[in-house]
């Protein structure tokens, strides 16, 4: 676990007159992850053509990182930043570990 990474939400409010609006990305939490690079089906050759790799983050299973789902992104030290594309699984089936599949390509804006 030596990857500090930055686990981000989009931000909702109310765009004045009761219409919900969508916002940017805000820090939930910060946790330790072990990030690894996905190697050699089908799928991460074509995503590795398109500037995209596949990566497993693992992190501790807690309350914080169980409420992790596909709308949220994890984002490292070096700007990188993880989308993440599948939701959690309990890999170890004892609830000690969390993975999820993610993307890293882009960086963050500004």
């Amino acid at each position: 676990m030596r990857a500090r990474l930055s686990f981000q939400q989009r931000t909702t409010g109310d765009d004045g007159f009761g219409t919900p609006v969508v916002g940017d990305f805000a820090e939930v939490f910060q946790d330790f992850a072990e990030i690894t690079p996905r190697m050699g089906s089908e799928a991460v050759m074509a995503s590795r053509l398109n500037g995209l790799q596949p990566v497993t983050i693992k992190v501790r299973s807690h309350t914080k990182t169980r409420a992790i789902d596909t709308t949220w992104r994890a984002v490292g030290r070096g700007s990188e930043v993880y989308s993440i594309t599948s939701p959690p699984i309990n890999s170890d089936q004892k609830n000690d570990w969390i993975e999820m599949l993610a993307t890293v390509g882009t960086q963050v804006d500004g």
